[in-house]
């Protein structure tokens, strides 16, 4: 028996080996996410993932990569126009890997198999077209999940039920999908953020949900329940009408059509001279602009004209435009869906306001997709074909700070450009407008948060565009729109060599650049300058004097500050609204320095792009501040840059 013994101890211990042994990795981050490339396409903003060189290094990290500790820990990979499969088998072999976002790319088929990667604490696949059922046990193991953000795809069948035992769970995004059957019962105290509006769900909403607003279930019309001010019970039998009240509805409804008829013959006499009528009227005339509320009933599709074949038939649209002759409506982008110009002739029409650039309108294509419509005249430097070929190039930018516009109409005299409709508006409205909710919610993580977005889409521009002496030409607080979590969308941008000579100097903000206003000399360094301007206007929370065209009103930021600096009153310089944050003062003062030196007069002595950026991604929040940024704003950069305690936070798990 001893010897048996002996004989099955080595088997044994190598058993409890095999058991115990951790799980083995067989190539490196860099080979990993090699491979992960190597199966999507359309791979231009992955330029520099390439092989004999590291992903986490601190000078030359690998796009949308994020690393801790010179390990990957996440990949944010947002509207870079990616497609193809998504290799899961080597995010697998991508041990720290916490955090995946591949939102707005063009991604399709069902959705990945993120579940095979349990320790995932966020998952971001909104805006791509994901499609088909997700299985009900999905998400049976993925314990560590913190985020899941799955709207704006073309999800179908029922929400899986395996969400409701994920038990650590703060945001779940399903809205605009196709989602149907009933909404699991979510018992999580943790969950934060839910949204299921615009699905095709039914049912009562569950009382665990109650805590959430009515617009996280508005868009599903056989939900019900006191959130939705629509009972649950099941309808009583109407009584049948008798014969007076038969000839009663009848007669409604006749006088109905016939004040209907009515309509449609005013309305047909006005349509041609009163549709879109910005695209003709003088800018001295935009206050007059008519705003249009058309009943659903009237709008009707109106199809295409036939052309040579079905591409262009998707991508222009033919029309009278006016004195300009025949017009077209280019598209450049059609990540929001293709429309033509007859689609926007018919949308209501909302004046937003005129700036340096031309005046701004907001319509609404038939498809529901709100855009913004720039109206621009003195910009007739180029021809219709190297004014398309910019446009075209600024279609085809991909990136996370910058709205990539969607289509534009040319003619000699005047040029729309139309881009995505951003409800939050410009961070110039918010600083100086807005002192409701919105600004209360502009504290110190917030705004540290916007200036590195800000910092992070001028270096994409400056890397896209730097054969132009003006990447962006034209950065200002109004031409910085803010999205979803305070993320800034940067607009506006490109335009130098398209505006007229004459013109430049009022148009485009970089010119008031100290050495372009008086001596005409345009670099880089004017971004430079306009970017210092900004940080200031953050910090401080005072309206730049810059920005004025009269001379009249705003604070000189730029000599404020210097002064304010040299004589060691730095303190004095930060608005009151962010200044309560003791701890993150440092932070604050270290942007106010990096704002004063981006804004010297003299170009020589002002920092570099490059090292501005480098400075600005240095300031770090203090104290208890960063866990709350997390915590309030669904950002993005949870999962990718996590609280030190979070490790001890798993291991209990």
């Amino acid at each position: 028996m001893a010897a048996a013994m002996e004989f099955l101890r080595p088997t044994m211990l190598f058993s409890v080996l095999f058991v115990i042994s951790p799980v083995t990795y067989s190539m490196s981050e860099a080979e990993a996410l090699l491979n992960l490339k190597s199966s999507f396409t359309n791979v231009n903003s992955l330029g520099n993932w390439v092989a004999n060189s590291v992903p986490c290094t601190e000078k030359d990290r690998w796009e949308g990569v994020t690393c801790s500790n010179g390990a990957v820990t996440g990949l944010r990979l947002e509207g870079m126009g990616l497609s193809g499969k998504i290799n899961i088998d080597a995010l697998l072999e991508i041990k720290g890997l916490r955090t995946v976002s591949l939102m707005r790319n063009s991604f399709s088929g069902s959705i990945p198999e993120f579940n095979r990667i349990g320790v995932l604490r966020a998952i971001y696949l909104s805006r791509n077209q994901f499609s088909g059922e997700i299985s009900a046990d999905y998400f049976k193991n993925m314990g560590s999940l913190k985020k899941l953000w799955l709207s704006d795809n073309k999800f179908t069948g029922h929400i899986p039920p395996s969400i409701a035992q994920i038990p650590y769970l703060i945001e779940i995004r399903l809205e605009n999908n196709q989602f149907d059957g009933n909404i699991p019962q979510v018992n999580n105290i943790s969950l934060q953020q839910f949204n299921v509006s615009n699905n095709l769900l039914e049912g009562q909403i569950p009382a665990s949900l109650s805590k959430f607003t009515e617009s996280s279930f508005a868009g599903n019309s056989g939900l019900c329940g006191d959130k939705l001010n629509k009972s649950c019970d099941k309808p009583s039998e109407k009584p049948k009408p008798t014969y007076s009240g038969k000839i009663a509805g009848i007669a409604a409804a006749i006088a109905l059509l016939i004040a209907f008829v009515i309509f449609l013959i005013v309305r047909s006499k006005r349509k041609k001279s009163e549709d879109f009528d910005m695209i003709r009227r003088d800018s001295n005339e935009v206050a007059a602009v008519e705003v249009q509320v058309s009943a659903p009933v009237v709008n009707k599709e109106v199809p295409m004209r036939k052309t040579t074949s079905n591409a262009s038939r998707r991508r222009t649209a033919q029309v009278k435009g006016g004195s300009g002759g025949v017009g077209e409506l280019v598209m450049v982008n059609n990540e929001k869906g293709e429309f033509a110009m007859t689609d926007l002739m018919k949308a209501a029409a909302e004046v937003l306001g005129n700036g340096g650039s031309g005046s701004s309108y907001k319509a609404v294509m038939a498809n529901g997709v709100a855009v913004v419509v720039k109206r621009i005249r003195d910009m007739n430097a180029l021809g219709k074909d190297d004014f398309d070929a910019e446009m075209r190039k600024m279609g085809r930018l991909r990136h996370w700070n910058i709205l990539t516009p969607l289509a534009y109409h040319y003619r000699k005299d005047e040029k729309l450009i139309v881009s995505e409709y951003v409800p939050k508006g410009s961070l110039l409205f918010l600083l100086h407008g807005d002192r409701g909710t919105s600004f209360t919610e502009l504290d110190w993580p917030a705004r540290l948060r916007i200036i590195k977005g800000i910092a992070n889409g001028m270096r994409y521009l400056h890397t896209e565009r730097a054969s132009s002496d003006l990447p962006h030409g034209n950065l200002k607080s109004s031409n910085i729109l803010l999205g979803p979590d305070y993320e800034p969308l940067l607009v506006d941008y490109g335009l130098s060599n398209m505006v007229n000579p004459a013109n430049l100097t009022q148009a485009l903000f970089a010119y008031k650049a100290p050495e372009a206003a008086n001596f005409g000399k345009v670099s880089p360094k004017c971004d430079v300058y306009c970017l210092g301007v900004v940080t200031l206007e953050i910090i401080t929370g005072k309206f730049p004097s810059q920005y004025v065209t009269n001379g009249k009103g705003g604070t000189d930021v730029v000599q404020w500050v210097a002064s304010a600096i040299s004589e060691g009153r730095e303190s004095e310089l930060l608005d009151p609204e962010i200044a309560s944050c003791e701890e993150s003062l440092s932070g604050m003062g270290q942007l106010l320095r990096i704002g004063a030196e981006c804004t010297e007069s003299n170009p020589e002595q002002r920092l570099d792009m490059t090292e501005a950026i480098k400075r600005i991604e240095e300031v770090k929040t203090e104290g208890g501040q960063e866990k709350r940024t997390i915590e309030f704003l669904p950002s993005l950069r949870d999962g990718f840059a996590e609280p030190a305690n979070e490790s001890s936070t798993e291991g209990k798990k």
